[in-house]
């Protein structure tokens, strides 16, 4: 169990009707820089995607390419100068069924990784994958779905032993961001959360109720006045949750973030950082 405390800052009066649980400016001023830091990351996985991410963008196979994007999320691209360093180490291909090897001290803080389901959660992948047929036919479903839907089947039905909500999350914007299947989040998706989910514990704070549709509306809400897509909240709450233990980057490169982060703040009516 995991027992949290959020450190109590003094109210000095701010006030948004975009996050109303706040009650801080520099909260508000934060939380903006993570908008920013987020909606650039999903630009550059878009138009010129980091490391192992350009593989899944751009690999011949469409099976190798989707099952690196699995271990991606699965592992959690690390901090520091080779991100992907533990992914490239675990990685074996799709072709051969091996299970990959992850070095437990290498993984990323997104990791869904745990040393005692490791088989339990690769084998549960590979068997939802090969039900439909291969792992294109899992994600596409069907043809008439537009990319929210594919989105929220896809989510549910990646419901597999060891593989939380974050990394489901991850996987399915890693593929719809870097092209390879028509698909974008519609929702946070934080029905049924699991209590240590840092983007859930953030969104509750942030917009001040535990109740996940609302969460969605206010959600949606902020997203459009920051002029970012929904799914970058994800990524930007959980950081915001994290406080000093250091922005999650997810292996991006030296990114742009300055008129992002800018929209937001304006929106929030807070200063830069």
């Amino acid at each position: 169990m995991r027992i949290r405390q959020a450190a109590r800052v003094a109210d000095d009066g701010y006030r948004s009707p975009l996050v109303p649980g706040l009650r801080v400016a520099a909260d508000a001023q934060r939380l903006a820089a993570e908008i920013g830091f987020a909606g650039a990351r999903l630009a550059e996985l878009a138009a010129s995607p980091p490391g192992l991410y350009a593989e899944v963008a751009g690999g011949a196979d469409v099976e190798e390419a989707t099952w690196l994007a699995f271990l991606i999320a699965y592992v959690s691209p690390a901090e520091g100068e080779d991100p992907f360093a533990a992914i490239r180490a675990a990685r074996v291909p799709w072709a051969s069924g091996e299970m990959p090897n992850v070095d437990a001290d290498r993984v990323g803080p997104r990791s869904a990784y745990d040393p005692a389901r490791v088989g339990e959660t690769v084998v549960a992948y590979r068997r939802w994958a090969q039900r439909a047929g291969s792992q294109a036919a899992a994600f596409t479903g069907e043809a008439h779905w537009d990319g929210e839907r594919r989105f929220a089947r896809a989510f549910e039905r990646l419901a597999l032993p060891g593989f939380p909500r974050t990394a489901r999350f991850d996987l399915l914007v890693t593929l719809g961001r870097t092209g390879r299947y028509d698909m974008r989040a519609g929702s946070l998706l934080l029905a049924g959360a699991a209590a240590e989910d840092d983007t859930a514990v953030a969104a509750k704070r942030v917009f001040g109720i535990a109740d996940p549709l609302l969460i969605d509306r206010r959600a949606l809400s902020l997203a459009q006045a920051c002029e970012t897509p929904l799914e970058a909240l994800d990524l930007a709450l959980f950081n915001w949750q994290r406080g000093e233990q250091g922005r999650a980057t997810l292996g991006a490169g030296a990114l742009d973030t300055a008129g992002a982060a800018a929209r937001a703040a304006d929106a929030l009516g807070v200063p830069p950082s």
